[in-house]
């Protein structure tokens, strides 16, 4: 995205109609969220670049391309302001050809996923992947890795001294989902990443749940600029009114809009022009049902958000706060051409989507021959820890036969987890978990070839008689296994470390489905309509064997998440998120 003098004589030129255009775009209504205007207006594009807005006769000649738009309105591409797009388990092909239909033509992103189980070759591979896609990825370098409290282990650790490095990249746009706690409890690495991104005038984005009073004092005073989790509107509005750029999250697992959204519909309106949305986690299977961006247009008017402010959140207002409004958000001149052909505001329903200048989706597919690349060794080849036994899955303590009274980590919601004390048997010197009490084991076996770490501890809440595994498990994605059965724990683990990784469900030792993530463990090419049936063969796999959880995997495989209440698990242990230490699972035993 940079200029060379000559590009920039180039561009001035065909912007003041010295160079005729190659596209115009006639007869549509121009949604301008610049001015928070609709009138007609037609548009000239040259290569990737809008060079004129209105009457565009001086632009055109006999070779240029005219584009009908009768009936349609004209609204920028829209900006998803957070996202792990690691999380839907398809590779940055498979997902533009998912969102891109949908009119989501840009993503901030840390890619962070990616670099979890590959290094700084691995993410530049994915960002050529990205480049060659219709869905531009503005890249935050994420401010230290792994992401955990107490750090556990990952392929490649993101220092200070690599931000001294990345940050100088050209694909760099800022630093990525600065976490509150390691800003307050100035973790050297954080603090070394926001330090490089003032000196390099990048702004810091934000992960601040809860922050509120002196907390939120703290973190605006080190540099945050902008927020995307808040777990109430009275939160969005403390930060706000203190400044903050806030994005309203509405993921697949976590719907936050309808109590966000009050900020703006109860407390103050004037708070829509700095808001704007991001999805955060989706599945294939979300996207394919409600849509992406454009559903979270849609939810925004129907909570009564008039269209065209919805639409301002969903482009504009999200590239102000990134600072690349003078790349994208908005039809203009020297902007890039990315631009919604919709048919009605109110109803938000994308027909033709352009980025860079083509037209690459229509009627809710991506109207060209979108290929992904062959993925290097980085990203292919089994996983690097050792075959298990049952016996890694068995939590042995010093007692024969007896109780033991358990700390179990029960989920309340994907971002919910709680303290649930438990009494199990103790057999022969092994915890037993208990179906009847709904309480299973859960283990996180390092999965990189560093130090073969595992760790074992006790969760509610997934109602299983058999067990299921997940490489895919941000942020870390080491290898998660759940379940009641040690011998179903091992069958599943030792598949996906023989496969290279994906998720699976076990029962009475047979495999009743795996879903193959060939790229790192972590994605697929799939289109996205073989990733949505092989998500349903999955997810019917995990009810068959008891669970009733709406979507079971991404529950499971949020659990090492650490900056999440209350409890969480990685290879370091269980881990207190209150107390940001790990945990003895194991509160009390009764010898018998």
């Amino acid at each position: 995205m940079g200029r060379t003098v000559e590009e920039l004589k180039e561009r001035i030129r065909a912007g003041s109609s010295k160079i005729p255009s190659d596209k115009v775009i006639r007869g549509g209504m121009l949604v301008n969220v610049m001015t928070k205007e609709i009138y007609p207006a037609d548009i000239a594009i040259y290569k990737d670049m809008i060079t004129a807005v209105g009457d565009v006769d001086d632009y055109v000649d006999e070779n240029t391309e005219v584009i009908d738009a009768e009936g349609m309105y004209l609204t920028p591409g829209l900006i998803d302001g957070h996202i792990h797009s690691e999380c839907s388990k398809m590779s940055i092909t498979s997902y533009a050809k998912a969102v891109v239909p949908h009119g989501t033509t840009s993503m901030i992103s840390g890619m962070d996923e990616y670099l979890s189980v590959s290094d700084l070759d691995g993410l530049k591979e994915i960002q050529a992947e990205a480049d060659a896609s219709p869905l531009k990825v503005f890249w935050g370098a994420p401010y230290t890795s792994p992401y955990t409290v107490p750090k556990s282990t990952i392929n490649f650790n993101m220092t200070k001294e690599v931000h001294e490095v990345v940050q100088k990249w050209p694909e760099c746009f800022g630093v990525w989902e600065t976490v509150t706690e390691f800003v307050l409890e100035e973790d050297e690495d954080t603090l070394g990443a926001m330090a490089a991104a003032y000196n390099n005038r990048l702004p810091i984005f934000g992960c601040a749940p809860f922050a509120r009073g002196n907390r939120l004092n703290g973190i605006l005073c080190g540099g945050v600029r902008l927020d995307h989790e808040s777990y109430d509107h009275e939160e969005v509005v403390e930060k706000m009114r203190k400044g903050m750029h806030m994005l309203i999250r509405e993921s697949c697992v976590t719907h936050f809009l309808a109590e966000n959204i009050r900020a703006i519909t109860e407390v103050n309106p004037y708070l829509s022009r700095r808001t704007s949305f991001c999805t955060d986690d989706v599945t294939a299977t979300d996207i394919a049902n409600r849509g992406h961006l454009d559903n979270v247009v849609r939810l925004a008017i129907k909570a009564g958000i008039e269209p065209i402010t919805a639409i301002q959140m969903a482009s504009i207002n999200s590239a102000e706060a990134y600072r690349i409004d003078h790349l994208i958000g908005s039809i203009c001149p020297g902007r890039i051409a990315d631009i919604l052909f919709v048919t009605s505001l109110e109803e938000f329903e994308v027909k033709r989507v352009m980025t860079n200048g083509k037209m690459v989706a229509e009627n809710g597919k991506i109207s060209y021959d979108l290929r992904p690349p062959k993925h290097s060794d980085i990203f292919v080849g089994e996983l690097k820890c050792k075959m298990t036994t049952k016996e890694d899955f068995e939590y042995k303590v010093p007692i024969k036969d007896g109780v033991a009274k358990v700390l179990s980590i029960k989920s309340e919601g994907p971002f919910v987890r709680k303290r649930l004390d438990v009494e199990l048997e103790v057999k022969d010197g092994i915890v037993q978990p208990s179906t009847e009490k709904d309480c299973i084991m859960v283990s996180v076996l390092e999965r990189f070839g560093k130090n073969g770490n595992q760790s074992l501890a006790f969760c509610t809440g997934w109602g299983l008689h058999g067990a299921m595994a997940s490489t895919n498990a941000p942020d870390d994605n080491d290898l998660i296994v759940m379940g009641s059965s040690a011998e179903d724990m091992s069958v599943a683990a030792n598949h996906l470390i023989k496969m290279g990784g994906g998720q699976v469900v076990v029962q009475d030792g047979e495999i009743l489905e795996f879903l193959p993530l060939p790229i790192g463990g972590i994605v697929s090419d799939l289109e996205p309509e073989e990733m949505v049936a092989a998500e349903k063969r999955i997810d019917d796999a995990a009810r068959k064997i008891g669970s009733e959880l709406p979507d079971p995997m991404m529950y499971m495989f949020f659990l090492p998440i650490t900056a999440v209440p209350d409890y969480a698990i990685t290879d370091a242990g269980p881990v207190d998120y209150l107390n940001l230490c790990t945990y003895d699972p194991v509160l009390e035993l009764k010898e018998r």
